[in-house]
């Protein structure tokens, strides 16, 4: 029993992190699909297992994602328009 006591601390503990990273006080579904799908061992443990309102997880292939041309924030605002 002890093994399931373990395994639940360390998947709140993830998604209590998860949900500050986004700035949320409160754990939401979406917040523990994200601690067990970024963890390998959890996720190997519960690949497979459907939580429920958790939406998906954006998997863009890396061809499909626009390529970085500046280095930092001053290129954010140096594009001229033309009229």
């Amino acid at each position: 029993m002890k093994f399931w006591n373990d395994w639940g601390h360390e998947v709140l503990e993830l998604a209590r992190n998860a949900a500050r990273d986004n700035k949320k006080n409160r754990i939401v579904p979406r917040h523990i699909q994200l601690a067990v799908r970024n963890d390998k061992e959890l996720s190997k443990l519960l690949g497979s297992v459907t939580i429920a309102n958790e939406g998906v997880l954006p998997n863009i292939h890396q061809t499909l994602l626009p390529k970085r041309v500046g280095k930092g924030k001053g290129d954010i605002g140096s594009a001229s328009q033309e009229f």
